[in-house]
């Protein structure tokens, strides 16, 4: 006989049980009903108290719900009235339209809240991951990265967070295809608030979102670890486009290490912050990728199916460039180059065409080719 959401519900909202408790009682069958029954069967005191170990006043505020009164029972009918009214199902663990993957997952979650398309969550996915403050070269990497992953028939997922993940999501909208925002409050919360259209949008796009989070939670910093190992667990492989030593990104990555999934990471300037996580990721085992068809390779043999990008998605050569576009650029390294380094370089007699120079630049960045840093431009592609 299937779980019911509504017990699970009720259980979590338990003062002292954490995500780690609840799905030990889920594996062991410990419903509303047998934890009072086996409580009152013993007679125990608060001394000596049934396996698993719940205190007096636990145990208390599940004998009222199971006589369906108390507060227990307000709430959690109250969350399931918001969950039907905001259009979110309730997936547990044990249920058939659960994830595959996330289940395989050792500290995968009990409960699943879900708005959007259910069937996006059984798609091949990849998640990719990132710092919020990423540079212009990390936010054009994740959208081109997502949007030919996307074209090549895998669902994105992400953390819906500002920079790399907004990046990431926008992609796979703007080709009206579906993406995963995995979230770290509750269904009616959206965070950050300037991401409220993005996630209208997934929705519209045949994507979903999906957190364990009760309706109400709010964005704590606990949360957001809780709601990594989730993207990580969709995932197929995880893609790391920048992140610093100490940052969410990489206990991601990690966690999905752990899960048995891939994980990849860019490389970038070692002079760049954001880039020092993921040379970290290299050196412990990541597959370095420069291009979306590493990541191809590597996922084909994962899933048994090549998948190729689309014809439509751009390439990375100097297609649409003026050939003195493409001379100026390549007098830029990808490392801070000054105006006083590219003027020699291309053989310039003097400072006259300086002015000119500049503008070429501008344009060039406009282009997303460069980007201006430090008094001189770093080429970002």
């Amino acid at each position: 006989m299937p779980s019911d959401p509504k017990d699970w519900i009720a259980i979590s909202q338990l003062p002292g049980i954490g995500p780690a408790t609840l799905g030990k009682l889920f594996r062991g069958k410990w419903t509303p009903e047998r934890l009072v029954a086996g409580h009152s069967e013993k007679h125990l005191t608060s001394d000596t108290l049934p396996f698993p170990r719940l205190n007096r006043l636990q145990i208390t505020q599940l004998q009222s719900y199971v006589m369906q009164r108390g507060d227990l029972w307000d709430s959690t009918n109250q969350f399931l009235e918001k969950l039907q009214r905001i259009n979110v199902e309730c997936l547990l663990s044990d249920s058939d339209t659960y994830p595959a993957l996330l289940r395989e997952a050792p500290d995968h979650p009990v409960i699943l809240f879900v708005q959007g398309n259910m069937d996006a969550m059984h798609l091949p996915m990849v998640s990719i991951v990132g710092s919020r403050n990423a540079s212009a070269a990390g936010l054009r990497h994740a959208y081109q990265f997502s949007r030919a992953l996307s074209a090549a028939g895998f669902v994105v997922s992400s953390g819906l967070a500002l920079g790399i993940d907004g990046a990431a999501h926008q992609a796979a909208v703007d080709l009206q295809l579906p993406t995963v925002a995995v979230m770290g409050t509750g269904s009616d919360r959206i965070y950050p608030v300037r991401h409220k259209k993005l996630a209208e949008k997934v929705l519209d796009t045949g994507g979903a979102l999906v957190t364990e989070l009760l309706p109400g939670s709010g964005p704590l910093a606990a949360h957001f670890p809780r709601r990594n190992r989730i993207i990580s667990g969709l995932s197929t492989g995880v893609l790391v486009v920048e992140a610093a030593l100490k940052s969410g990104s990489l206990i991601t990555a990690r966690m999905a290490m752990n899960q048995g999934r891939e994980v990849f990471a860019l490389p970038g300037s070692i002079d760049h912050p954001g880039s020092r996580g993921c040379h970290s990721l290299i050196r412990e085992g990541a597959v370095l990728v420069e291009s979306v068809e590493h990541m191809l390779e590597e996922l084909a043999v994962m899933l048994g199916v090549l998948r190729e990008v689309s014809q439509q998605e751009p390439s990375d050569v100097q297609n649409n460039l003026s050939p003195d576009q493409n001379k100026i650029l390549n007098t830029v390294d990808f490392s801070l180059t000054l105006l006083e380094e590219i003027v020699p370089r291309l053989g310039l007699p003097d400072n006259n065409l300086l002015s000119s120079l500049q503008s070429d630049l501008v344009e060039l960045e406009l282009l997303g080719w460069v980007e201006s840093i430090g008094g001189g431009y770093r080429r970002i592609r």
